[in-house]
């Protein structure tokens, strides 16, 4: 009679994940001047934004498709963000004509690079 061989074998696996965001922000206080009077479309250039250290933007950072996002916030309240578009030399929001002058705009690029490590032990 033929006898059925079993394999016994245990398996161990640890996996570290780090996502590693780089978190950049931008700051700006609106100046009426780059509001669209025909459209109400305001369009922030890069250079209007300082970052953390109040040192004038030359570009702003964008996000990675699909690894990274943007939050904006006009007068302290996060938008929609269907509500703004973000290019590397300007943000452009419409219907930016009831915003008061003067109001903080606060962008937030957060991207990351994420690493993951597995080890995998065999036990036999």
């Amino acid at each position: 009679m033929a006898t059925l061989f079993k394999l016994a074998i245990t398996a161990d696996t640890t996996t570290t994940v780090l996502t590693k965001p780089d978190v950049q922000r931008y700051f700006y206080l609106l100046d009426p001047q780059h509001i669209d009077q025909d459209t109400g479309t305001l369009t922030i250039p890069a250079n209007a934004f300082v970052d953390d250290q109040e040192n004038p933007v030359a570009n702003i950072t964008l996000a990675e498709p699909d690894n990274g996002y943007y939050l904006l916030f006009i007068n302290g309240v996060l938008q929609q963000d269907t509500l703004y578009t973000v290019a590397s030399d300007n943000v452009e929001i419409p219907d930016a004509d009831d915003i008061e002058v003067s109001a903080p705009i606060t962008l937030i690029v957060t991207n990351f690079a994420p690493e993951a490590d597995s080890q995998t032990t065999v036990n036999t």
